[in-house]
């Protein structure tokens, strides 16, 4: 009977990660412990003094590069498994060579063994450029490095104990910098000791922007192309059936596609690929479309999030092994239902019967729209911005875009003069007989009551249009703040609503939908573990702010 042994895959891989810092941290205690007397007596007899010296400097720069790459193995990171592999094998020459170490050497071995044995759980990608960008930048650093230290001793011998030629600094410079020890020569100014200490830095400085370059995770350096645009259209229009539906289509987003007909569409800021909603295509397809997204993060050096997902898919998410957290609920009128009348309406009628007195009226108009149009609308939309000292949105809004707005029909508010006070763009949501409404703009000054107007005019225009309900989009923190028990929770969200609430205003905006009545949703987002929730909470704000990283 034969005995297979087999780890399951992310066991391994953290295991592996956590045994490579352990043996990072050990081959640096190692380089500041002297060495055993016998076992430093049988290894001079074979071994030059300085040969084991330098194995001392290495082991400490060996195991600050395999506490870096520990992080990178974690990740699953091709490279980093080699980078590893080869500085293990470094580790185990330098133990024998610097004290005949060989505990040391034996557990380095036995890291190695556990790597090769686990080479197949690692093939997450770099970003390639970024490898080339470290090669040539470690080339170009050892060249620099040769450059100054052999122009530096043969200059300044006069600084050291030995007058050097040309070939004696190269050696000198070369032995410094690749086998990390000063072989004999001592400075005898300040001013030497300072040039000898500086190759060493250059030498660090190299490793240690070499390994971020060669660590990174891919970049994404151009835009979705017209085919892919087109294709997520066509899927969007048969399948979308939320407000984040046209959403997914800006500018700004990327799309995957499953092989099974979904399309899911997201910015990438850091190492986060952060989704708008749910994957958008058949319902049957929501688990598989999720599984495919985590591979190919996955295989990307990448963290995958999904923001403002309703509740009825929590289970396919916790399926896929994501964590969920409410971050507020979604507000929805039932235009069957709505009406001015009643004592609870008051103010709201009084408010749209008062600007009807005024002379104000609304109208709906559907594209294409003239250039004087558009640039009567991005006046207002200015004026707006700055009155509220705001900049434009996104990710999860639209902003003011010709382009996008000559795709949605657009509610203008009108003074008794015919001028343009207020408007906002109508989004369908194409299989839901629901409609949204994104961008709402007016003027600085305007008459107390005109966004009353606006919405009811709304509402009554989509009850016109047979809709079954109009979003006012989502009210973030009204519950979530309260509810989070988590103290990594509880900071995060805090962080989130702290700077968020500087450019969105969340409880006026959460007061002034209440009083249209509206149903309210959960809307949740979707993370990959707590441990990871800090960074999606980063990458959220910085894509409503509009400052992914997506494009480089």
């Amino acid at each position: 009977m034969k005995f297979k042994f087999n780890l399951p895959a992310e066991f391994s891989v953290h295991l592996i990660a956590s045994m490579t810092a352990m043996m990072g941290a050990i081959n640096v205690l190692s380089a500041v412990t002297p060495p055993l007397h016998e076992r430093l007596k049988i290894l001079l007899t074979v071994l030059p003094f300085m040969v084991s010296r330098g194995g001392h400097l290495a082991s400490a720069l060996l195991g600050f590069a395999l506490i870096v790459l520990s992080s990178g193995l974690w990740r699953r990171k091709k490279q980093a498994w080699w980078l590893a592999f080869f500085m293990l094998i470094a580790s185990v020459i330098a133990h024998l060579t610097k004290g005949l170490d060989y505990e040391e050497a034996i557990f380095a071995i036995l890291v190695i063994g556990l790597l090769v044995y686990a080479k197949p759980q690692f093939h997450a990608l770099s970003d390639r450029p970024s490898v080339r960008q470290g090669l040539q930048l470690t080339l170009a650093a050892l060249l620099f490095t040769v450059i100054y230290g052999v122009t530096g001793f043969y200059l300044l011998d006069r600084h050291y104990s030995v007058n050097f030629g040309f070939w004696s600094a190269l050696r000198q410079t070369l032995i410094m910098f690749v086998e990390f020890y000063n072989p004999g020569v001592q400075p005898i100014t300040g001013f030497g000791r300072y040039f000898s200490a500086s190759i060493y830095a250059v030498g660090i400085a190299t490793i240690a922007s070499a390994f971020f370059m060669l660590l990174r995770p891919v970049l994404i350096r151009h835009p979705a192309t017209e085919e892919d645009r087109k294709r997520a259209w066509e899927i969007v229009q048969t399948h979308g059936r939320t407000a984040q539906a046209r959403m997914a289509l800006f500018d700004d987003k990327l799309f995957f596609f499953s092989e099974t007909g979904s399309v899911i569409s997201y910015v990438l800021s850091n190492r986060v690929a952060l989704a708008l909603g749910d994957p958008i295509g058949p319902e049957a397809d929501l688990e598989n479309s999720l599984t495919a997204f985590k591979a190919f993060c996955k295989a990307n050096d990448w963290l995958p999030a999904f923001y403002q997902i309703p509740a009825a898919s929590l289970e396919s998410y916790k399926q896929a092994k994501f964590d969920a957290l409410n971050i507020g609920r979604e507000a929805l009128v039932n235009l069957g239902a709505f009406t001015l009348e009643g004592s609870a309406n008051k103010t709201l009628r009084n408010s749209f019967n008062k600007m009807l007195k005024l002379g104000y009226r609304s109208d709906v108009i559907q594209p294409p729209y003239s250039a004087r149009m558009m640039r009567e609308l991005n006046l207002i939309s200015e004026e707006w911005l700055t009155s509220k000292a705001l900049s434009e949105m996104r990710f999860s809004l639209g902003w003011f875009d010709e382009a996008y707005l000559n795709t949605c029909p657009i509610l203008l508010v009108r003074d008794r003069e015919g001028f343009i006070e207020a408007f906002a763009n109508i989004m369908p949501e194409f299989q839901a007989r629901e409609v949204a409404l994104d961008l709402m703009r007016h003027r600085k000054v305007s008459e107390s009551g005109l966004m009353d107007f606006l919405f009811v005019s709304l509402f009554q225009w989509g009850q016109q249009q047979g809709y079954a309900s109009f979003n006012l989009g989502l009210s973030a923190f009204t519950e979530s703040q309260s509810g989070a028990q988590d103290p990594a929770m509880k900071r995060t969200l805090n962080y989130l609503y702290s700077n968020l609430n500087r450019f969105y205003n969340f409880s006026g905006l959460h007061s002034f939908k209440e009083k249209f009545h509206p149903d309210w949703e959960p809307r949740y987002l979707a993370y990959p573990g707590v441990v990871n929730l800090p960074a999606v909470a980063a990458a959220l704000m910085k894509a409503n702010l509009g400052r992914t990283s997506s494009l480089i």
